[in-house]
């Protein structure tokens, strides 16, 4: 039987939105996280009109959210598969992939001998080496690296090697080249380090600021995702805010930076404009570094107001041969301990026009069951992991 088929596919992850603790939880030491749930408790309630309109509290109870008579969208909640809990083993699999070997992160800091490495490269001494918020980290030791030229390296929960550097102390072309050096150190199963960061800042000290050339160094996905079965099969892949450097630019035929949350709605809204045939997919980032790792719950609770308040204006610009899929890529529960992401499921919902009432969709327990819905969709190879509910979308 042929089946609702979509012109343009519209993919939000809402960086480190779970929806609570997966079953495998405990594995990662994250018994009893529940992003959404503790975030809803902490505001006393979370107001998400649109969201509640869509299905989100049909997924499970939420404080706040009430499961709607006759939900708008199609809903579920996905478990990922992967070895993982970082952002990009979640957007790898959501593509389509199953990351065994999880990447390292580095809660003590970085490896002598790499640090040693990075000196003898750069030319330059190394400062900080350890986990740090990367405002705090200028504050700290800012005035001192424009002092020496020492290199400011940091790392978070994720796994990253962040390098932060005055633009007039390290010139850009500089700081991308050491980025480039680093990248080619660690590409092995040594330091399995997702992604290194450029994270250039200017201003005085008790005054610095980070600026917007900051760039991404991230490792090339481990196999062929649906990005780049849709690029070679003529479709358009419109890459929003980080999706592009998560994937290394990999089955991307359109990049477009974001500087936050509401600048990547403003991006993708603009974007809605464009006649195109494929995937557009954005990534919302401050949901995860500017209030998960941070713990910040009510600050979290409320940038997930503010996005549910712009979904309106994604509604108005979707044509009737469009799919909006909302999800994200792990939990980041900014109640549990430490600083790190969270084992959780992630919340699905799909809508179109047309929709009477939505239903539960028959999910698989993986994240690529999007990325092989996807590909079903514009008829390319289906990725080895994840099953199609495209033919539950009538």
């Amino acid at each position: 039987m042929e089946y609702k088929r979509f012109k343009r596919t519209f993919l939000i992850v809402m960086d480190s939105v779970g929806i609570g603790e997966a079953p495998d939880a405990e594995k990662f030491d994250d018994k009893g996280s529940d992003t959404l749930g503790h975030i809803a408790r902490e505001m006393n309630g979370l107001q998400m009109p649109n969201m509640e309109a869509l299905g989100l509290g049909n997924i499970r109870e939420i404080q706040g959210i009430q499961a709607a008579k006759a939900p708008k969208a199609h809903y579920a909640k996905l478990q990922e598969a992967s070895n993982g809990k970082d952002t990009m083993t979640g957007h790898w699999e959501i593509m389509g992939l199953f990351i065994d070997q999880p990447f390292q992160t580095f809660p003590e800091g970085f490896p002598d001998d790499l640090i040693q490495q990075l000196e003898e490269k750069s030319g330059r001494k190394i400062i900080g080496n350890k986990p740090a918020s990367g405002t705090e980290i200028m504050k700290e030791l800012g005035e001192e690296h424009v002092n020496t030229g020492a290199l400011i390296v940091y790392t978070s929960a994720d796994s990253v090697l962040q390098i932060a550097a005055h633009e007039d102390v390290v010139p850009l072309e500089e700081l991308y080249k050491i980025c480039e050096m680093a990248r080619e150190m660690t590409m092995n199963e040594k330091y399995m380090i997702g992604r290194i960061i450029a994270r250039p800042f200017v201003g005085k000290p008790g005054d610095f600021q980070r600026t917007s050339n900051r760039h991404d160094y991230a490792l090339k996905p481990f196999g062929r995702t649906v990005m780049n079965e849709l690029k070679d099969g003529g479709y358009d892949v419109i890459a929003l805010g980080k999706i592009s450097d998560i994937y290394d630019g990999e089955g991307v035929t359109q990049a477009i930076r974001t500087k936050s949350n509401m600048d990547g709605m403003d991006q993708l809204v603009k974007s809605m404009d464009q006649s195109f045939t494929g995937l557009n997919f954005i990534n919302l980032v401050d949901f995860d570094a500017l209030f998960g790792h941070r713990r910040d719950p009510k600050g979290y609770g409320e940038a997930l107001q503010e996005f549910d308040a712009r979904l309106p204006e994604v509604f108005e610009k979707l044509n009737e041969d469009d799919v909006l899929i909302i999800t994200a890529d792990h939990g980041n529960d900014p109640v549990h301990h430490g600083t790190d992401h969270t084992r959780e499921y992630v919340p699905l919902l799909v809508y179109y026009k047309g929709i009477e009432s939505g239903k539960p969709l028959n999910v698989s327990k993986t994240f690529a069951d999007i990325g092989a819905t996807v590909a079903d969709n514009y008829h390319v190879k289906l990725p080895e992991h994840g099953v199609s509910f495209l033919d539950q979308l009538n």
